[in-house]
């Protein structure tokens, strides 16, 4: 899996995450006005695998 970074037509920072097989599976929902916030975003993303799942 690998993030990818860009900013949008408002000129906010975005990230997609892509699956191993190059298919989109999340995307950052909202942009960022700095590229910081963007990356401390994907790092709450990485950091939440332990997450647990309700149902």
């Amino acid at each position: 899996m690998y993030y990818k970074k860009y900013r949008d037509t408002n000129g906010d920072w975005r990230w997609t995450l892509y699956a191993a097989n190059h298919r989109k599976i999340a995307n950052s929902g909202e942009g960022y006005r700095n590229q910081a916030d963007c990356d401390a975003a994907i790092a709450l993303v990485k950091g939440s695998g332990s997450a647990p799942v309700g149902t």
